[in-house]
């Protein structure tokens, strides 16, 4: 059968290919679910079964932006504690997580879904590791929303075995003993990874945090990864106070502790990484561990600036996360772009930290490394998957900007005309196109009532 294709015209381009190649006016020819060209000027003449041509006039083509980071079920608990550091926060959040169902998961992974989807976001990921006993499929909610959004996904499958009496951050009741994580990561490995190339769903193993699991748990899971062929995600070098965690349990910083248990490796990526040295970013460097980088999560937490200037001459992978909604509310990953820049402009490297097209880079292709589908996504070649942002940059909002990259970066947050991922419409003029927002909105009202009414209840 002949490939059906999707034709977008007339707009700028920014391919963030190995070059950096722009075009003022060009085209991008979709055929099925992969691109099949892309150049300057009108698409190619005579070009067969196209079902639907996009005249791009005003607008600009960039690839699909990549979330390397995220915690779908906050979406449920956003705008509570607000003016707390990270481990208050975690401590004041905790007991209301720890009573999370499945609708309550499902909805939530939906409204966070949405949130991004809608703002340009076509691969996205959820790092989750609470698990409560005996509330249902928790990994399956958050996967069979992803597949109903129509989104590529990858499940950070999290875990946490450390609780307060040894010594952990998370209360006792909401952590999970070291053989049943495994055995649930490896179950969900089984079930749901796809390592094809056009794969939607993939699985990674993410024990959460070094002040959330035991020793045992970060060997044995770098252990299971491998042995699988999945890839390693957690949380490293947030805070001062977790680096002082470290070195009073472990004796050592963490980036340290991380190689001690097999955690550096180009398998791996980081979220945070905001305190980190000189030995600590060669090392990442030396080994190939990624860093999701998330500037507003960061500040609403008085975390810090990452070092990602440094980061990047090092030649560590770095992408962009949003985080969980409880500590970056907007819950979007385009306004990531702009706070990437700008709050990066604020470290001892000033006005050259990044530029425009450094922090769309960031956003796009340096997401794809971290998640390891850099020859897949990313950025707009032939032969790479179909996953695709048209934005509208001709309105009053960007009308003076003259560079269309400038006028995405740092001008207000553009709408999406147009978003497909594999070749599949999932946003039309700034609206989702699978699923019903004002549904998800109502049924998020609804399970944040009933979770605040189970918590007060104890």
């Amino acid at each position: 059968m002949a490939a059906s294709r999707i034709v977008i015209e007339n707009c700028a381009i920014a391919t963030v290919d190995a070059h950096d190649t722009e075009y003022a006016s060009g085209h991008v020819v979709v055929a099925d679910h992969r691109i099949e060209s892309v150049g300057a000027g009108p698409a190619p003449a005579r070009l067969e079964n196209v079902a639907r041509r996009v005249d791009g006039t005003g607008h600009l083509v960039t690839p699909g932006l990549v979330n390397t980071h995220h915690h779908f079920y906050q979406w449920l608990t956003r705008g509570l504690a607000t003016d707390h550091n990270l481990f208050d926060w975690l401590v004041a959040l905790y007991p209301t997580w720890a009573r999370l169902d499945e609708q309550m998961v499902r909805t939530a992974a939906q409204g966070s879904l949405a949130m991004m989807v809608r703002g340009g976001v076509t691969t996205a990921m959820d790092h989750h590791y609470v698990y409560p006993r005996g509330t249902g499929d928790l990994s399956g909610a958050i996967i069979g929303a992803a597949a109903e959004m129509g989104v590529r996904f990858t499940l950070a499958r999290g875990s946490m075995d450390r609780g307060v009496s040894d010594g952990g951050l998370p209360p006792d009741f909401a952590v999970e003993s070291l053989d049943g994580a495994l055995a649930a990561t490896e179950a969900t490995v089984d079930t749901h990874h796809d390592a094809s190339f056009d794969a939607m769903t993939q699985i990674a193993v993410a024990p959460c945090s070094p002040f959330s699991v035991t020793t045992e748990l970060l060997k044995q899971g770098a252990e299971l990864a491998r042995r699988r062929g999945v890839r390693l995600h957690t949380h490293g070098s947030e805070t001062v106070e977790e680096e002082q965690f470290c070195k009073e349990l472990f004796g050592m910083g963490p980036t340290d502790y991380f190689e001690s248990t097999g955690w550096l490796g180009s398998d791996v990526w980081m979220a945070h990484c905001v305190h980190m040295n000189d030995a600590d970013i060669a090392a990442f460097g030396r080994t190939g561990t990624g860093v999701a980088h998330c500037p507003s999560s960061n500040a609403r937490l008085a975390a810090g600036i990452a070092r990602v200037p440094d980061m990047l001459r090092a030649g560590v992978p770095v992408g962009l996360g949003v985080d969980g909604t409880a500590s970056n509310e907007s819950g979007e990953l385009h306004t990531e772009l702009r706070n990437a820049l700008l709050i990066n402009r604020l470290s001892a490297h000033g006005e050259s930290a990044l530029n425009a097209r450094q922090a769309l880079r960031l956003g796009t292709y340096g997401g794809a490394q971290v998640l390891g589908r850099a020859d897949q996504i990313g950025s707009i070649e032939p032969g790479k998957l179909a996953d695709l942002v048209l934005w509208k940059l001709d309105t009053l909002a960007h009308a003076s900007i003259a560079d269309p990259v400038t006028a995405l970066i740092f001008g207000a947050a553009a709408p999406v005309t147009l978003s497909l991922v594999n070749g599949r419409t999932v946003v039309e003029d700034s609206h989702l196109t699978t699923v019903d927002e004002d549904a998800i909105a109502r049924d998020t009202r609804s399970e944040a009532r009933r979770l605040a009414r189970i918590t007060a209840q104890g």
